[in-house]
């Protein structure tokens, strides 16, 4: 099929018109017509989507099924996928659906609503398969505006200032990144994500106000891109944004932030800091080590304190993105396997865990761990589902958790073992806070009077969680699903990085 990944990134987008045109009335009819176009719209995004990774060569690891043409200013129209990108193709449009299906009990500005997230799809989607650097920017920096709107229109109380402090951190981090990216034209001549790869950036020492820059330009370079990456993963400390947005945010918003926006900053490091600028990556790579393992356990310390179940959620997700800094600044196989398999699992397990806040919230319209209690006592079906995916989380052996948190240990221990010994004290962590959660939710006696006709999941809500609880699964059986085919791309990836930055390693170990 020609042109599969324009095809798929642009439907939702197609769906959005058609809904915005031809869609009138705010009547419960046309609310319900809203839904299933956006439903329809995304299954068949995702159905589609399969075809890409039936086409896929796990063996080959440079870029496949590759749309090159013109496009504006002499700049070009590229896409493409390899071995890291296509999974996160894949995540993106499983995740829809089961997005659309969690807010069918959404009853304002419907159509609205559902054309944001249909919007926002096609702009995620474009992140991962652009292969010019202007179309990245493009995609990356206009995710924004479709999030910035579900938040601050259908989100919550504080909402006004949660969409406004998530759009200004995100959006002055990418501020250097386009800097960054007009030196790197000037550079290289071009805006070909794979020409840049293959193209390096001048690393000799310089010095700026009588400070020595280690690794010059590519470290300069470095610096801009982590400004972004990092913001947007979010790391410590310029991670304060997170914890608002996945509060103020409805339910599907937080599903979206957790399990594919987030993914963003890590794909940037992988895409862009290790390839285009592996001397810069290889000096700051210390420092991000520590300051991964610094918000592993500090985040994780913070999450023990939460009153909101919500905000516990997305301080453990930042805990969760530690882990994938770690293993992609370890820069060895095992590590950058362990990252991508982490961005992965944290996809399904920490998405799945939002909405299991959703379910009660949707309920009893708080999130106060003290307003619950007992609730397996009318809600066993909803205390199974939480229970698994609270393990999950934890990393307990069989799901998707554990492989991703013990290869990415298993990489940096490798590279520093007093970073492997602080990280790895984060698994405890996660352990307490997470079944601190699930038992002042779940177990006790059912003693508030406002929880006794609570009733327990209904067939939609069973039906969004299946998905997710086989993948989890299946995942944390069988990963060879997700090594098998980011392997050869990792590989090539890690080695081409190891060679670069090899002779500056010697010519200092020689100083």
């Amino acid at each position: 099929m020609e042109n599969l990944l324009s095809i798929v990134t642009f439907l939702p987008a197609v769906a959005a018109v058609i809904l915005g045109l031809f869609l009138k009335g705010e009547d419960a009819a046309a609310q319900a017509n809203a839904k299933w176009l956006a439903l329809i719209a995304t299954s068949a995004t995702f159905l589609i989507s399969l075809f890409i990774l039936a086409q896929f060569d796990p063996a080959n690891p440079g870029f496949q099924m590759v749309e090159d043409g013109p496009w504006l200013l002499g700049l070009s129209y590229k896409m493409g996928v390899d071995g890291i990108s296509v999974l996160f193709v894949m995540l993106t449009t499983f995740m829809m659906p089961l997005v659309i299906a969690a807010s069918w009990d959404v009853t304002t500005r419907v159509k609205e609503y559902m054309i944001a997230f249909l919007i926002l799809e096609t702009l995620m989607l474009g992140v991962f398969m652009a292969l010019d650097l202007v179309l990245f920017y493009l995609f990356f920096e206009a995710g924004l505006i479709p999030m910035f709107l579900i938040i601050g229109i259908w989100g919550g109380k504080a909402r006004i200032y949660a969409a406004f402090k998530f759009f200004l951190y995100t959006f002055l981090g990418s501020v250097l990144m386009l800097v960054a990216m007009v030196a790197m034209f000037s550079d290289a001549g071009t805006t070909d994500i794979a020409k840049l790869m293959a193209h390096r950036f001048a690393s000799d020492d310089f010095s700026v106000l009588g400070i020595t820059v280690v690794g010059g330009l590519q470290t300069m370079l470095f610096l801009a891109f982590f400004a972004s990456f990092a913001v947007k993963m979010p790391m410590w400390p310029v991670h304060t944004w997170l914890p608002d947005a996945h509060v103020q945010a409805p339910t599907a918003g937080s599903v979206v932030l957790a399990a594919i926006l987030l993914k963003m900053g890590g794909y940037g490091f992988l895409r862009f800091s290790l390839p285009m600028f592996p001397v810069g990556a290889d000096v700051m790579a210390p420092l991000v080590l520590w300051l991964s393992a610094i918000a592993i356990v500090y985040t994780s310390l913070v999450a023990l304190v939460q009153e909101d179940m919500k905000k516990l959620i997305a301080y453990s997700s930042v805990a969760h993105m530690g882990y994938v800094t770690m293993g992609i600044f370890a820069a060895n196989q095992q590590g950058v396997d362990g990252a991508i398999f982490q961005m992965l699992s944290h996809g399904f397990v920490s998405a799945a865990l939002f909405l299991c806040v959703g379910v009660i919230y949707d309920r009893m319209h708080t999130r106060d761990i003290d307003a619950y209690g007992g609730l397996v006592n009318r809600m066993p079906a909803y205390a199974l589902v939480f229970m698994f995916f609270t393990f999950a989380n934890v990393g307990l052996p069989g799901t998707s958790g554990f492989i991703g948190e013990f290869l990415t240990l298993m990489g940096v221990f490798q590279v520093n073992t007093w970073v492997a010994v602080v990280a790895t004290s984060g698994v405890i962590l996660s352990a307490a806070y997470a079944l601190w959660l699930y038992r002042r939710v779940v177990f006790g006696d059912l003693i508030k009077e406002a929880l006794r006709s609570i009733t327990d999941m209904s067939a939609r809500e069973r039906w969004i969680f299946a998905p997710l609880v086989a993948a989890t699964l299946i995942l944390g059986v069988y990963p060879a699903l997700i090594t098998d085919r980011i392997g050869p791309s990792v590989t090539a990836l890690v080695t081409e990085y190891q060679a670069e930055v090899a002779l500056p390693r010697a010519a200092l170990a020689q100083n």
